[in-house]
């Protein structure tokens, strides 16, 4: 299943709806639910937030894999941005000592079962993978 988003937040109700179709459809374990929707949503913010060199719309492709989900996201003409490469979140830190900003994708690389980025052409794609453990 694949649809592109226009990049805006209210886009955000129709990417649960498409992964809301996606369990149904597949029969895909409730329990994953959760984690897919929030990576999602956070790489998609991020890509709306960040990204905006373009306005582009944003491709969200979603499968079942395996025991669980493979959810690809690719934003075209941007910049590079790697977020399997961001700095480490010291969450041990107290709050007046952090920098803000990074938390959400600390929290989808720790959710996540896998994740891979990949940049050529000016595409930015990054593909998650959440599994029944």
């Amino acid at each position: 299943m694949e649809q592109k988003f226009k990049r805006s937040f209210d886009e955000l109700k129709n990417i649960v709806t498409m992964t809301e179709a996606l369990f149904l459809r597949e029969g895909i374990q409730p329990e994953l639910r959760h984690v897919v929707d929030l990576a999602t949503e956070e790489l998609f913010v991020n890509m709306v937030t960040y990204d905006i060199e373009t306005d582009e719309e944003i491709l969200i492709e979603m499968k079942a894999h395996d025991h669980g989900v493979e959810v690809s996201l690719t934003d075209y003409d941007v910049e590079r941005f790697d977020p399997t490469a961001a700095g480490i979140v010291d969450v041990e830190a107290p709050l007046d000592e952090r920098t803000p900003g990074g938390l959400g994708l600390y929290l989808v690389l720790k959710m996540v079962d896998s994740i891979h980025y990949e940049y050529r052409n000016r595409q930015s794609r990054i593909t998650f993978i959440v599994d029944r453990k």
